[in-house]
């Protein structure tokens, strides 16, 4: 069974950064798309970022490109999420979202897409 566990989360502030890791277990990650969305209160669950099977595309959302870098590490079966310059509006729980496909440059931007997720980690940023 795939298991998503994120960590990196916590306080930061307006400006600083945090990098947020993804662990798969149960796959082979290799054999997958892999996304982070983020979900504030009240709100519904947006994509942040998504990066392809072999890592060599990348999808940003409008809000966070230039930012935050995805990036994955087939060989340790993690994804992680480097975020810059973070502002308060970035303030929410981060989601690790995977799911298998047969195209290594496929890249999958909606919450319909993504067949497994993780329980997710906060990030909070003070103004």
């Amino acid at each position: 069974q795939v298991q998503l566990v994120e960590s990196g989360g916590g306080l930061v502030q307006a400006g600083g950064s945090l990098r947020l890791s993804c662990a798969a277990s149960g796959c082979t990650l290799s054999m997958y798309a892999m996304g982070w969305f983020r979900q504030a209160p009240g709100k519904k669950r947006e994509f942040v970022a998504a990066i392809s099977r072999s890592g060599g595309s990348t999808l940003y959302a409008d809000s966070v490109k230039g930012r935050f870098t995805m990036s994955r590490d087939n060989a340790k079966n993690t994804v992680n999420l480097q975020m810059n310059s973070l502002k308060p509006e970035d303030m929410a729980v981060y989601y690790c979202a995977a799911r298998p496909v047969l195209g290594i440059s496929a890249v999958l931007t909606t919450v319909s897409d993504y067949d497994y997720w993780g329980q997710g980690t906060q990030v909070t940023v003070s103004s």
